[in-house]
């Protein structure tokens, strides 16, 4: 039985297309694996720089185990050569990297408070860095087209509203300064992570749906166009959201980083400054009204304001004054590399591990830690607004959006430029739920920037 001439002219066109696929030369992909054979490269020597300058002796069963945290970032690597050829070449390197980084200080630190075993803390950070990684390869082959998401942006909301509202419930809140983590028994989490992921799906979506009913024409005033006060609703539900976590969970840092957000990814849905604008003012507001009402928030405020002061540098801002001679010690090049003194700093591995970095690595290294975050974000941003489709520009800017805001708050509030808020440092700061949560935002990009880079209209350098 012979094939008729279109089923041939049909077969030869797909063996073609398969070989094309295979001969032609994976340039992001080749740059991907160069970016990240460096990475390892600084990852590893960071880690025996630590064990070197903390005991003077190295350590081969941890450099294994980060080594098995290595094979699985190359296990990304080839997955998004067979499923995602054309994403982005630099967002999976730069997360590496800070994750490494972040690693090497927590490790340093167990060192000297003489840690071992799961009672330290870069031991349960390896565990989740794995955990984040298996997850981020789940997320890359399992979600072959991001657009699928668009469907659900209801039920993602929903779920971003209840994954905030766990930690008040009676008998899951694991105690603290702010109801912010769950205790599971077997383990702790921050449902605040993930619920910043659903949200930000959420409002993409919904910015999609409403964006004609936003851009509409409002009155003109100081060369703005502003928006008519029915066009005011969602921003205020998103404001009293946010004032509600500040007030029910003292929870200043999420609070402040859903709404900024939202703000963000309304502006780049309507392109009208005038909703920044807005935003910023409300901000604004809500930060007096909490510092003048809940007596958490205006201790931070005091601290910020007048952290030197003899009455609150033995005590309440005792954290913040020590982070900052910490960063004063390190100078322009550090101290080196496990020989400074950051468990001087009370919880140093997580809401203080910039400053530790700091003193360790000089002025020069969180220079250098700050352009990666600078980059990453920039990445984002420029696969969001190259994407063609709507709900992929507004995802992508979000997500990278949200991790430059979450650096802005953490890096902002340990070297006292704004108050100090509850947050982690991506990537950096010890804490699963944090890495897990910004894996996966990794995952996400790579793969919009692989849907957007797949497209001819579009190119991307």
């Amino acid at each position: 039985m012979t094939s008729s001439p279109t089923e041939a002219i049909a077969a030869d066109t797909a063996v073609i297309r398969a070989l094309r696929r295979i001969r032609v030369p994976q340039t992001q992909r080749n740059r991907e694996l160069a970016l990240l054979v460096f990475a390892f490269v600084l990852n590893g020597g960071a880690i025996a720089l630590v064990q070197l300058g903390a005991t003077g002796a190295l350590d081969a069963t941890f450099l294994s185990l980060c080594g098995g945290l290595t094979a699985l970032v190359v296990a990304i690597h080839i997955v998004l050569r067979l499923s995602a050829r054309d994403a982005d070449p630099f967002v999976l390197p730069i997360a590496t990297l800070l994750t490494g980084l972040g690693l090497a200080m927590i490790y340093r630190l167990d060192l000297h408070w003489d840690r071992h075993g799961w009672d330290a803390f870069s031991t349960r950070q390896l565990a989740w860095a794995a955990i984040a990684l298996v997850l981020a390869i789940a997320v890359i082959v399992l979600l072959k087209n991001y657009r699928v998401l668009f469907r659900y942006t209801y039920l993602f909301g929903l779920a971003g509203i209840l994954l905030l509202l766990l930690p008040i419930v009676p008998g899951l809140s694991a105690g603290g300064n702010a109801d912010v983590w769950v205790d599971l028994g077997i383990f702790t989490f921050q449902p605040g992570e993930l619920a910043k992921l659903a949200l930000a799906i959420f409002f993409a979506g919904y910015l999609v749906r409403t964006r004609e009913s936003l851009t509409a024409v409002g009155t003109r005033f100081l060369g703005l166009t502003w928006p008519r006060a029915r066009e005011l609703g969602p921003l205020l539900v998103i404001w009293l959201v946010s004032l509600g976590i500040i007030v029910l969970q003292r929870d200043l840092g999420t609070g402040l980083l859903i709404f900024g957000m939202f703000v963000a990814m309304l502006y780049v849905a309507t392109g009208k400054t005038s909703w920044v604008l807005i935003g910023v003012v409300l901000a604004a507001a809500g930060a007096f009204l909490a510092s003048r009402v809940l007596p958490y928030v205006g201790a931070r405020f005091s601290n910020w304001l007048d952290a030197f002061n003899p009455d609150l540098i033995d005590g309440s801002s005792y954290q913040l004054v020590n982070g900052i001679f910490g960063l004063a010690q390190g100078g322009l090049i550090g101290t080196g590399l496990g020989q400074g003194r950051p468990w001087l700093t009370p919880v140093a591995e997580s809401d203080y591990i910039f400053p530790s970095l700091g003193e360790e690595l000089g002025l020069v290294g969180v220079f250098a830690i700050l352009c990666l975050y600078m980059v990453f974000t920039s990445r984002g941003i420029r696969i969001g607004l190259a994407g063609q489709d709507d709900f992929g520009k507004l995802l992508a800017v979000g997500l990278s959006f949200t991790i430059a805001l979450q650096v802005f708050i953490m890096v902002g509030g340990v070297t006292r430029l704004i108050p100090l808020t509850g947050l982690t440092t991506p990537f950096l700061a010890a804490g699963g739920s944090s890495l897990v949560a910004n894996w996966i935002i990794v995952a996400l990009l790579l793969r919009i920037s692989d849907a957007v880079r797949s497209r001819p209209r579009v190119v991307i350098g």
